[in-house]
């Protein structure tokens, strides 16, 4: 059997958890296998790391830190508007999540994060941003 390396197309089943407190965000539980070419970018720095060296059958728990996974928050990402440029039809909530559109075209994913009856303050930073993770990962192929 073949050890998984970079430009081989890889299949694992994984279950991924918050380190602070064991919250599931992840899971291909009674899906297909994941399967993405190593090395290329695809997933964060740090599962792809976890699973070059693996071969067919391993099976391994890790922790990534937030420098591998989703970065830190960025403050940039974090911005404030007066809350009467939201359409009418939306009534805001803290945690909601909205789309904003960039002016390439591109929906931005971003959540309400504060209210006051003058703004509304959004962060469009990924919501695991600052999380160190834990996968429990289980190679199924490697091609």
């Amino acid at each position: 059997m073949s050890e998984a390396k970079k430009g081989n197309t890889v299949k694992v089943h994984y279950t991924g958890k918050k380190k602070s407190d064991g919250t599931i965000f992840d899971s291909s539980e009674g899906k297909d296998p994941l399967e993405f070419k190593l090395g290329e970018g695809q997933l964060i720095p740090g599962f792809e790391e976890a699973v070059e060296g693996m071969k067919a059958g391993d099976t391994n728990t890790v922790t990534i830190s937030s420098d591998q996974a989703y970065g830190e928050p960025k403050d940039d990402l974090i911005v404030k508007f007066e809350r009467n440029r939201l359409p009418e039809d939306i009534t805001p909530e803290i945690g909601q999540q909205l789309q904003l559109q960039h002016k390439d075209g591109n929906n931005i994913p971003v959540v309400i994060t504060e209210l006051t009856d003058e703004e509304i303050t959004l962060d469009a930073n990924h919501p695991l941003a600052g999380e160190d993770l834990v996968f429990e990962i289980e190679v199924v192929d490697v091609q």
